[in-house]
């Protein structure tokens, strides 16, 4: 399966738009992951701020003060968001040393329920 961002390389349609709601984007949300019970609030948020970052790529990598700043929460929420999130396993980290931001990897599944769609 083809990562979205190369899908949208291939779209015929512009947006063309002066509406400051949708000149900056927008960030799709799976429903698995906000109607995920296992998930908090603030990891939930963290997760789609992550995904409107790696929109056009596989990998994301912003600075923990930039997250925070755009969610509205503290750092130090913002780390216990992050490591809440990769203990679940909905992302890894690639630690890249002193001075230098990590690189997040994003990852979920949905699993069938038997009888049940996703």
């Amino acid at each position: 399966m083809e990562h979205i961002s190369e899908a949208m390389k291939e779209r015929n349609i512009v947006l063309e738009t002066s509406d400051p709601v949708v000149t900056e984007g927008f960030t799709q949300v799976p429903n698995f992951i906000l109607k995920n019970k296992k998930l908090s609030v603030g990891e939930k948020m963290t997760f789609a701020m992550f995904l409107s970052y790696a929109w056009n790529n596989e990998r994301c990598f912003p600075g923990q003060e930039k997250l925070a700043d755009d969610i509205g929460a503290g750092v130090r929420s913002v780390n216990r968001f992050i490591k809440g999130l990769e203990a679940k396993g909905f992302l890894t980290i690639q630690r890249r040393g002193l001075g230098k931001t990590n690189i997040y990897t994003l990852r979920y599944q949905v699993k069938k329920a038997s009888g049940k769609g996703l």
